[in-house]
């Protein structure tokens, strides 16, 4: 999972000579919590941890309910977390290591665990002789206190888009997230000012899926929590200002064959012929509502997911045009890929993954035919017809038929999820929206 420089295994001792005393043990649950517990290093050498399954029974706002695989009416039985030790790295905690673990049930794989699921879509593709690689662009917008300790937009006066420096970041919180970032490796690609202040793009770099997955779970959480102490709030939801621009989470993808080489490149741009190119675009678009209900899991993405607004609303592609679902990147050599630009970071990057990974695949395996290509400026005229639901509940219903896509990713998994999130919606029903905001707030 980690880079070499940050594996520490069983080392007790960090590279400046402090000692650690305890491991940080994580899992991604279906709300994209970091769920976890802190264990002494000689129980994290052990390699397992046991922990309650009914972590899959709870909305953010802790009220429990009977969802499939949760065990709520079977006495709340125990999962475990399983993990190699030689993966312990760094954390951003002081004498902390941290890992991300699989959750199992006994012998087999714990049928609600994201990680898993993300596996075993690897796993489809890698008996192609392909592997999956993946780059995640994160977008966020940051608050601080006011007089009256309420939680208002962050005062950055002087920010642009692509802005840098103490214009766009006048408390240094950036810097402070970069070195945190190095010291446990976790591998920036970039980051700078959004469109709208105080909104910031933080980029990881390109990694086979699961380690780009890990990657992006670990550095949400280590991003929040470094800025929390500092006495700000970093929100990924993807809505949080009314008036102003929405954040989304975008996965490139790209496949590298048993040489290494990367299976989209190609000389000409406008060269669309690659067959598993067509295929993984297809798929994705065929399955484009159903997706809408994993990669846009909150009431507020709603917001956000709008026609003219740079998203993935339509289901839709096109060569180097940012107001289609799926891009087609201007780059033709080993830079090739594609952009899936739907979702925003209230998702599991692993659900996520594994949910565009079993999509693309059905494309190919059924050989689904690619719709031509998105003709007009997606701004103000598209040739596209579908789109994505307009609202939380008529996504799962789409998730929900969708029976060729729930069933590649996990039918127990989507079931739960769908059940968590059905039981939010009805929590937020008589909600405002300034309510709604602050229900997902200090999660998400």
């Amino acid at each position: 999972m980690a880079d070499k420089g940050a594996v520490l295994g069983d080392s007790s001792v960090t590279a400046s000579g402090e000692a650690t005393q305890r491991c940080r043990l994580l899992f991604a649950d279906q709300l994209n919590l970091a769920r976890g517990k802190y264990v002494p290093l000689s129980e994290a050498r052990k390699g397992h941890a046991r922990l309650c399954v009914g972590a899959y029974a709870v909305t953010y706002c802790k009220d429990m309910i009977a969802a499939p695989g949760a065990g709520v009416l079977d006495g709340l039985p125990d999962m475990q977390l399983v993990f190699d030790p030689a993966n312990l790295r760094m954390s951003w905690e002081r004498d902390t290591q941290v890992v991300v673990g699989d959750l199992r049930d006994g012998d087999t794989d714990f049928p609600l665990c994201g990680r898993s699921a993300l596996k075993r879509a690897i796993a489809l593709w890698r008996d192609r002789g392909l592997e999956p690689q993946i780059g995640i662009e994160m977008e966020a917008y940051v608050y601080q206190r006011n007089a009256d300790g309420e939680w208002v937009p962050y005062e950055t006066p002087g920010a642009f888009v692509y802005g840098t420096g103490p214009f766009s970041d006048p408390a240094g919180l950036v810097d402070d997230i970069w070195q945190a970032a190095a010291n446990c490796g976790l591998p920036i690609e970039s980051i700078n000012a959004e469109f709208d202040s105080p909104q910031f793009e933080l980029t990881l770099r390109y990694a086979d899926a699961l380690k780009a997955a890990d990657d992006a779970f670990l550095f949400r959480q280590m991003a929040r929590e470094i800025l929390f102490k500092r006495g700000y709030l970093l929100s990924f939801l993807p809505k949080p200002i009314e008036g102003k621009s929405g954040s989304g989470l975008h996965f490139n993808l790209s496949f590298t064959d048993k040489d290494g080489t990367n299976v989209f490149a190609r000389s000409d741009v406008n060269d669309t012929s690659n067959p598993v190119m067509q295929g993984v675009i297809a798929g994705m678009l065929k399955h484009h509502r159903a997706l809408t209900g994993v990669l846009a899991p909150v009431t507020n993405s709603y917001e956000r997911l709008k026609p003219g607004n740079l998203v993935g609303y339509w289901a839709n592609w096109g060569v180097d045009h940012r107001s289609v679902t799926v891009r087609l990147s201007g780059e033709t050599g080993n830079g090739a890929r594609l952009e899936h630009r739907l979702g925003d970071c209230a998702a599991s990057p692993y659900f996520a993954i594994a949910a565009l990974l079993q999509a693309g695949h059905l494309g190919m395996e059924n050989s689904y035919a690619l719709p031509d290509p998105e003709t007009e400026d997606g701004i103000e005229s598209v040739s596209a017809e579908e789109h994505a639901p307009h609202d939380l509940g008529s996504a799962l219903d789409a998730l929900e038929s969708d029976t060729a896509l729930t069933e590649a990713i996990g039918s127990v998994l989507v079931a739960n999820y769908v059940a968590i999130k059905r039981r939010e919606i009805e929590l937020l029903a008589d909600k405002s929206r300034e309510e709604q905001i602050a229900y997902y707030l200090h999660y998400i």
